[in-house]
Order: C-alpha cells, then sequence, then structure tokens
C-alpha cells in the first residue's frame, strides 16, 4: 500500500471521491461533513448541518452538488459551490445508512434502519418509490452501473436484486408507455403492467447481518461481506442468482467491500483493523494492512485513477496498491526502464526506443527500483514485496552489447530491500534487517 494522504479526524462513516477534481468528502460520526484536497492535504469546507453522525455520503458526477444522509433521518442536498445545503428530503423512520445518486436519472437513493430502501428524484425533490421486503436494518444500497437494478444488503442476511426498470420507464423514459403517457394520464393504472420495482433475486447464504454488497463494474458478478466475517461472490443472469465462492481470512466483522474497478482484485475492511486484498479467480487473500487501534468501515475507489479511500475510527487514509511509474534510471541522454518484463532503452536525443533484453520473473510484482553503472554497463533491479520484507530481492544484470543476440541475459539474484552502485565495480546492498552493506565480487562471476 502506498499512502498518499491521511487525515485525523472522529471516526469515518462514508466517502466519495470528486469524479474530476482531486477532492474527497469525508462524513464523521459527529455530524460534520469535511471537503478535503488531497494532493494539497487542505481541508477545503466543512459542512455541520446534521444532528448526529453522517454515514452516507455521495457526489454528482456532473453538477456541482453533493447528497449526505444521517443519524437524523434527514437526506440533504448541497451545492458546494454556494456552499449551502439547497434543501432537505424527508421520509425516513430511522437513521440513513448509505446514500448515492444515479450515475444517469436525476434519482437518488437510500438504505436505512427502517428497513426500506427509498428512490428519490432530486429535481422533483419527492420519494418515487419505496422498497420494502427487508426485515432488519438495510446497510448499504447501490444501483447498477449500467442497468436498471439495484443491490441491497441488511443484517436479515440477505442480499437482494431490485428490478427497477418500471420506476425508470414511469420516471425517465420517452416515448410510447413511458413518461409522456404517464403525464398525460396519471391517474391510469395498468393492472398487468410491470410494478415499479420488484425484487429479482434475494440472496441468502451469509450466516450472520450483510452489511455491505456491490456489483462488478462489467461483469454479472455480485461481492458482499458480512458480520459471519466472510466475503461472499455471486454471480447472476435474468433468470437466477447464486453463490460463485467465499473468501475467509477477517476475523471480525466485515464492514465494506468493493471490486477493483479495473484489475481482478476484491478489495475488503474490517473491524478486525485491517484491508485485505484478493484474487478474485484464486479467491485467496493476496495483501493485508494493518492498522494497530482502528477499526475500518468504509472503502471507496475513485471513478478513473488508481486510487482508494478507507475511513477508521480516527480518520481517512487515500492510497494506492501499486505504483504506476516504473522503475527507471537515466545516464547522459539515455533512460533505461522496466516495462511488461523487458528492461528497455530511450534515446532522448533521437527518441529511439528499444528492448534489450528479458528480465527474470513472472512479472506479477512489478521492478521498484533500479541503478545503472555505465562503466560496466550493469544494472541492479530491485523487487519489493510490499506485504513482506523476507521476499524483497535485488538481480545484477549485466547489458548485452548492442548486435548481441542474447536477449535474455544472466543474473545473479540476493535477498535485499535495495541495491544502489556506489563505484565502478561496488553497490551498497540495504538487507532485511536495514543494515548496508557492501558488494562487489559478484560482478565477476557474471563475465
Amino acid at each position: 500500500m502506498l499512502t498518499k494522504f491521511e487525515t485525523k479526524s472522529a471516526r469515518v462513516k462514508g466517502i466519495s471521491f470528486h469524479p474530476k477534481r482531486p477532492w474527497v468528502l469525508v462524513s464523521l460520526h459527529n455530524g460534520i461533513i469535511q471537503l478535503w484536497d488531497y494532493r494539497m492535504c487542505t481541508l477545503l469546507d466543512k459542512f455541520d448541518e446534521h444532528d448526529g453522525p453522517v454515514r452516507g455520503i455521495c457526489f454528482h458526477n456532473q453538477q456541482p452538488l453533493f447528497v449526505s444522509g444521517g443519524d437524523d433521518y434527514k437526506i440533504k442536498v448541497w451545492n458546494y459551490k454556494q456552499r449551502k445545503c439547497l434543501f432537505t428530503l424527508l421520509g425516513h423512520l430511522d437513521y440513513i445508512r448509505t446514500i448515492v445518486f444515479h450515475q444517469e436519472y436525476p434519482w437518488i437513493l437510500s438504505a436505512s434502519d427502517d428497513q426500506t430502501v427509498r428512490i428519490w428524484n432530486w429535481q422533483s425533490r419527492a420519494c418515487i418509490c419505496v422498497l420494502t421486503g427487508h426485515n432488519h436494518y438495510v446497510m448499504c444500497a447501490q444501483f447498477h452501473p449500467t442497468e436498471d437494478i439495484i443491490v441491497s444488503a441488511s443484517l436479515d442476511q440477505t442480499v437482494r436484486i431490485w428490478d427497477v426498470s418500471g420506476l425508470r420507464k414511469k420516471n425517465v423514459a420517452p416515448g410510447p408507455g413511458g413518461l409522456e403517457d404517464h403525464l398525460k394520464n396519471p391517474g391510469a393504472t395498468d393492472l398487468f403492467g410491470q410494478a415499479d420495482a420488484v425484487v429479482r433475486h434475494i440472496l441468502d447464504a451469509h450466516d450472520r447481518g450483510v452489511n455491505w454488497a456491490c456489483f462488478h463494474p462489467t461483469l454479472p458478478l455480485i461481492v458482499s461481506g458480512a458480520d459471519d466475517r466472510q466475503i461472499k461472490m455471486w454471480r447472476m443472469n435474468d433468470a437466477k442468482a447464486w453463490e460463485v465462492d467465499t473468501c475467509r481470512g477477517h476475523y471480525n466483522n466485515v464492514s465494506c467491500v468493493l471490486f477493483h474497478p479495473r484489475q481482478d482484485l476484491i478489495l475488503s475492511n474490517s473491524e478486525d483493523k485491517s484491508i485485505r486484498v484478493w484474487d478474485m479467480s484464486k479467491r485467496t487473500c493476496l495483501h493485508t494492512f494493518r492498522r494497530e487501534h482502528e477499526r475500518f468501515w468504509v472503502i471507496t475507489a475513485h471513478p478513473t485513477l488508481n486510487l482508494f479511500a478507507a475511513g477508521h475510527d480516527s480518520g481517512m487514509i487515500i492510497f494506492k496498491l501499486e505504483r504506476e511509474r516504473p522503475a527507471y534510471a537515466v545516464y547522459g541522454n539515455v533512460l533505461y526502464y522496466v516495462k511488461e518484463r523487458f528492461l528497455r532503452k530511450l534515446d532522448f536525443t533521437t527518441s529511439k526506443d528499444t528492448s534489450i533484453m528479458q528480465i527474470r520473473g513472472g512479472g506479477k510484482t512489478p521492478p521498484y527500483s533500479m541503478s545503472y553503472n555505465q562503466a560496466e554497463n550493469a544494472v541492479l533491479i530491485c523487487t519489493r514485496s510490499a506485504n513482506n520484507v523476507e521476499n524483497s530481492t535485488y538481480d545484477l544484470y549485466l547489458i548485452p552489447r548492442e548486435g548481441d543476440p542474447n536477449t535474455d541475459a544472466d543474473a545473479k539474484r540476493a535477498s535485499g530491500v535495495t541495491a544502489i552502485w556506489v563505484a565502478r565495480n561496488r553497490f551498497a546492498v540495504l538487507d532485511r534487517a536495514y543494515s548496508v552493506g557492501i558488494q562487489g565480487e559478484t560482478l565477476s562471476s557474471l563475465k
């Protein structure tokens, strides 16, 4: 984990990234909403109109709006440019757990301890649908990124998939049978028509209350996390939904879980004070990131950037799982860098980019750093394990001369956190105990 920004505050219950600006909204258990610029590490604004904890927060993806939902049963829609609350939506009878804007329609989706999920039209400022069926607190509800379906998770131990295409036709869709006909004759009812919202699937394999569920961005998959400490992955089609597999490893309630937007990974966090990264295909835990004293409550992904944010008992962290910058070294007008298991050379004067040789390893863990020695025409390439220093290594390569057909060069590997050239035929190594040693005799063995 590469931590990019961290805040200290009251317990964080909700987080939302701005889709375009380097901003993040944080809703706190003490009732305050904070707007941070995470690039400048600056608090831009505070909004303090809720009575009690604010658990749900969400930026609109196009308008200068955000929405919040709190323990005061109120949904507030704010204009951050005007720095004020525009209006309040009333109707829930208990704490509001999550709140989100629809990515296209003028809708807000809210989940509440009053055992309902509600859909609101923020333009008409009215509740347009109440989804009933859960018989315990509804902890989370999310829109599907492209289809007219909703997923909800409840402490009644179920995840429900709701079809809201009927509501969309009545409220949004143009043309025959759609919004135009409804507005001309709002009193007419079709006895055999589609209901506004119907339950398509009920998923009930968790043994305790479900805290979170969300859709995969592109595949017909759902992931859920629950108080049974398990993460379950589900697959669905129009006819049915079924459990695919379970990820086990957390040793307390799983608070929040999501699919990585661009990789086959699942991220989860828990009251066991950890964030875990899971391989979606193998269902194994790849990384565990722990805090000493803070239980984690929420995790979210940036819509376009390789950034994640997680909220815990005493603040928030914004982090990356890995660096996008490749390992590189510059000598004169030449840039040496590693890309897709090959050492490459870019000449700045001619803009010629050539592959020099293939490096060792399966490419699972990208090289962390590189050091180039012009005198010996050699490189040290260091691979660092984020989870275990014991697995950190460095490789010493002699670069083949131009015209040499050998493009898969021999290498000498040893353990070490990092290595760097310090003389013509000597390099320094920072070992696993974080002490520095000087190496050099291994260089002649490669010639």
